[in-house]
């Protein structure tokens, strides 16, 4: 699968979406940097998630961003997304295929070799290292360094996501190491001197 690496912001919803955020979406997407957004909502029902997923699938779609979601592969195949997110502990990417086809599955690697290597066996598409720096976002069990994106680099050509903590001042230096897109969340939406467009705007 090809993705296009000029769009190397791999954007994660924020975890409640209140009625500012669509707008917020469009004015961050219009700057052409998204090349992925992930719909990861914990504590929605299915009808909930699937309401707001059509929202955000229609932005999506005018701005030619790739439409995942986390966890979910049912609501993935619902709302015909262009594919989903697996962790380590949500289901197999053999099953997931079954149900999606050759949609994009991307798999959580934290900070491991040996789960990358099963995930490219699999055949993800893209595998995800994290956390590089602390987040307000998620609780960090795993720390993942610069050296894990080179250690994957020389066994996979695999497109790589790097994920945890990424902002304004630590993203160049995991582009500068060969991750293809970095996963961003916080710095977006939750930044407290910028508003979304503006903090996208900052990252060149």
């Amino acid at each position: 699968m090809r993705f296009n690496n000029k769009k190397f912001i791999y954007l994660i919803s924020p975890l409640k979406i209140n009625k500012s955020f669509y707008n917020n979406l469009i004015e961050v997407l219009q700057y052409k940097k998204v090349g992925f957004f992930q719909l990861r909502l914990k504590n929605y029902d299915f009808k909930k998630k699937l309401l707001i997923g059509k929202k955000i699938k229609k932005i999506c779609k005018k701005y030619n961003v790739k439409f995942l979601i986390n966890d979910d592969v049912r609501l993935s195949k619902k709302l015909g997304a262009d594919g989903c997110h697996l962790g380590q502990n949500d289901m197999k990417i053999t099953e997931a295929r079954e149900l999606i086809g050759n949609k994009i599955i991307g798999i959580t690697c934290h900070n491991s070799i040996k789960l990358a290597k099963i995930a490219i066996s699999n055949k993800a598409d893209y595998i995800a290292f994290g956390a590089f720096y602390s987040s307000k976002t998620k609780k960090v069990k795993y720390k993942a360094s610069i050296n894990l994106i080179k250690k994957a680099r020389r066994i996979t050509k695999t497109p790589i996501v790097a994920i945890g903590g990424i902002n304004l001042h630590n993203y160049k230096n995991l582009l500068l190491n060969k991750a293809n897109f970095l996963a961003i969340s916080g710095y977006i939406w939750k930044n407290k001197n910028l508003k979304p467009k503006d903090a996208i705007k900052k990252i060149t």
